[in-house]
């Protein structure tokens, strides 16, 4: 039988042509195009990716590890620059022991997929990442998903276990759809009262939340289990989870995307650690970010439905129902979400910018939940006032049009 007729891939052609239809088609970005655009749409949240120190800091590394491990962290690939890396995120964010992953991904998923037994529990935010929430579908556990940042919901999933053998709560630090943060004071209580272990997924804010970038943890509140990534504010790639000695030692055990995966490059893993001494120290680059939330905001203010984004709230999606568009939330991290709701609407305002040359996440469902598509403005130590200024004006007349400002959920 031939690819083109065998009913698996007839069923793919279907689903896609729906997909389609739908308006929800993805692609990937042409960033050959995108070279000499203004981008907001990435994650280099400090401007380290492209920072000259590091581009040569990742030749010299290459020239003395070599382009890559060739085996898995328990058979040779496990170097001394893995062990610096290690050693300096411990000392850097408070913990005993630290576990480097290839992609935050892969982090989560090794997490619930090692942790969790038939009759354990697992508590999730419903906005937990994807990586988060296939885990906890696939694990062997019992997955719970609370409301988002909804602390009396997730007491009642908790009461309403019958004696479950562990459980373990998974929240985010900063949401990446929305930028808001968790409740991570209410989360230490209430894994403390229940007896639960309490992970944190800080790939958001990491770098980006305290006085040395520390991230979630700046908060007061410190989880059992925390997982940082790499390649978002400090510009590289990777991931690891940090936690007591008795939970590294058994990720490093049984946990299959460690044991049977190639380890990181040697020359990643040195660079990383020189990203990350850059974003402890250079406390200007979370200034700028402040400073361009600030210029984005008041520059916005007279072409938004209501000044009332402007204010600090706690975000809940459930709130955008009675909420006119568009509307720019307020966020203490670097990831300004502009909802639009229709995603004709969206497409519209996209396309204004991409006419300006200018690129911002466009993000619909399924990714959000429907009626609440949005543009999602990345903020970065790299961009010049000068970009924010051309951002706001590109932005001035679609959102004074009536066909976006007229959209509600």
């Amino acid at each position: 039988m031939t690819d083109t007729t065998s009913a698996l891939t007839r069923r793919y052609q279907d689903e896609l042509t729906v997909r389609q239809q739908q308006g929800l088609w993805r692609q990937s970005g042409d960033n050959a195009v995108a070279e000499s655009w203004r981008n907001f749409a990435g994650n280099d949240y400090l401007g380290l990716a492209q920072d000259p120190r590091l581009v040569k800091k990742a030749q010299q590394h290459l020239e003395r590890w070599g382009a890559g491990a060739t085996a898995s962290p328990v058979v040779s690939g496990f170097t001394a620059a893995h062990q610096s890396l290690c050693d300096q995120l411990c000392d850097w964010l408070g913990y005993p022991q630290a576990i480097l992953f290839n992609s935050g991904f892969a982090a989560n998923q090794a997490l619930l997929f090692t942790l969790l037994g038939k009759d354990d529990a697992l508590f999730q935010d419903k906005l937990n990442h994807a990586s988060l929430i296939e885990a906890g579908l696939l694990s062997p556990a019992t997955q719970r998903r609370f409301r988002h940042n909804d602390m009396a919901h997730l007491r009642q999933l908790l009461a309403k276990q019958i004696q479950p053998s562990a459980s373990l709560i998974v929240s985010e630090g900063v949401f990446s759809m929305d930028g808001d943060v968790s409740p991570t004071e209410s989360l230490a209580a209430i894994a403390n009262q229940s007896g639960a272990l309490w992970a944190l997924d800080d790939a958001h804010g990491i770098g980006v939340l305290g006085q040395e970038g520390e991230g979630s943890i700046s908060r007061g509140a410190r989880p059992d289990i925390l997982i940082v990534t790499f390649g978002k504010a400090l510009g590289v790639a990777g991931a690891a989870v940090l936690a007591s000695p008795t939970i590294i030692d058994y990720l490093r055990q049984f946990a299959r995307h460690y044991v049977y995966s190639t380890a990181m490059p040697p020359a990643q893993a040195a660079l990383i650690e020189d990203a990350m001494r850059l974003a402890r120290t250079e406390h200007w680059r979370r200034e700028i970010l402040s400073a361009h939330a600030e210029q984005l905001a008041q520059g916005l203010q007279d072409w938004l439905e209501t000044d009332s984004a402007f204010e600090p709230h706690s975000f809940s999606t459930h709130s955008l129902d009675k909420q006119p568009f568009p509307q720019l939330l307020a966020t203490p991290s670097p990831v300004k979400p502009l909802i639009i709701g229709d995603l004709a609407a969206l497409q519209q305002v996209n396309h204004a910018l991409m006419k300006a040359h200018i690129r911002v996440g466009a993000i619909r469902p399924p990714t959000v939940p429907a009626n609440t598509a949005r543009l999602r403005i990345s903020l970065s130590a790299q961009h010049q006032k000068t970009d924010i200024t051309a951002l706001i004006e590109a932005l001035k007349p679609v959102l004074a049009s009536d066909k976006a400002c007229g959209v509600t959920a």
